[in-house]
């Protein structure tokens, strides 16, 4: 439960490193490790909106809250066929 970060989707989509998202967004490396790993307590709007930024994403895109329901998924009609 909980907001999570889902750094490495976005990241991954960007094809950019860990450590190049840093030096870029102007964090330490072990800070954006604690986010990545779901560790931090709170984030700066300012680090928020640098990752952004330089992700080419929306925060929603980043930041995601989970209320602990169970999440349905509907699956495409082709799909199940």
């Amino acid at each position: 439960m909980g907001i999570t970060v889902n750094l490495d989707i976005c990241m991954a989509r960007r094809k950019i490193s860990a450590g190049e998202l840093a030096e870029r967004v102007g964090i330490t490396p072990a800070n954006l490790s604690i986010l990545k790993n779901n560790k931090a307590k709170a984030i700066r709007f300012s680090t928020l909106e640098a990752l952004c930024e330089t992700l080419e994403c929306q925060p929603g895109d980043i930041l995601e809250y989970d209320d602990g329901k169970m999440k349905v998924v509907l699956r495409d009609e082709e799909e199940s066929k």
